[in-house]
């Protein structure tokens, strides 16, 4: 029989030792993924139910901004018409936002309908379930402001980005898609004013064709010069806003 020295069996307990020792670490490195899961995670309302709305968002590390409170501002403007959906599934889910990091710009696709048409539309989809669908606003084409769904909660428009953006419609006469001009003075004012609650500015608009490559604003996906001269137009309206004083910025857009 043949006798162990100690070297040899202290290099065969060497392997074993590396092995646990990877072990540990492939166990913490596991721990710490998991952790940032749990951390980042979070949690939306069901559909249905009473909507969840009251969350702050965090802007810059320096400006909390509640998107309940911006939501009460809203319905104190008197050049915003609130025609709130009835919580549903397939248009208006009660879905609370956490957070809003852009605004995104559509047109309605129907030449010639009103924003009271195609918020006729979203309302009658919870009856037929044909498909998910909403806004948060309309804008008609006599420049008339409808807020469908609040904007402290989700509406379905703008697909995979629907949980930390706003959406505003816009109706057309043709098929262009270009907007009349009480559409388009209409869509500048209320862009602005968003923008300055949310702490948000003219790079943040976006249109639903930088989502998803749809060619929705049509005419702004064909018109690029346009498009910015449109931003343009927000950021001076933006800038005027916010050159207000305080008081006088809730209804600045007046």
């Amino acid at each position: 029989m043949t006798t162990r020295t100690p070297q040899r069996t202290s290099r065969r307990k060497r392997p074993v030792r590396r092995l646990f020792t990877r072990l540990f670490g492939i166990v913490i490195v596991i721990g710490i993924i998991l952790g940032a899961a749990l951390l980042s995670y979070r949690p939306f309302a069901g559909s249905g139910g009473e909507a969840q709305g009251d969350l702050p968002i965090y802007l810059g590390g320096a400006r909390t901004v509640s998107l309940a409170e911006v939501q009460d501002k809203l319905a104190a403007l008197d050049w915003v018409k609130q025609v709130l959906l009835p919580v549903n599934d397939y248009s208006r889910p009660g879905t609370a936002l956490e957070e809003i990091n852009n605004i995104v710009v559509h047109y309605v696709g129907n030449p010639g309908t009103t924003a009271a048409q195609n918020r006729s539309y979203f309302s009658r989809l919870a009856d037929s379930g044909e498909t998910l669908a909403s806004s948060n606003f309309l804008i008609g084409m006599e420049g008339e402001i409808l807020e469908c769904v609040p904007i402290n909660e989700v509406a379905y428009c703008s697909n995979w980005r629907n949980e930390d953006t706003i959406s505003i419609e816009c109706c057309h006469p043709g098929e262009s898609g270009e907007f009349t001009n009480d559409t388009y003075d209409s869509l500048v004012r209320l862009t602005s004013w968003l923008c300055n609650e949310l702490g948000l500015d003219s790079s943040d608009v976006i249109r639903h064709y930088d989502v998803t490559g749809k060619e929705c604003p049509k005419y702004y996906v064909e018109h690029e010069n346009a498009w910015e001269v449109f931003k343009s137009d927000v950021q001076e309206a933006l800038d005027v806003i916010q050159a207000l004083p305080a008081p006088e910025q809730k209804g600045a857009a007046d």
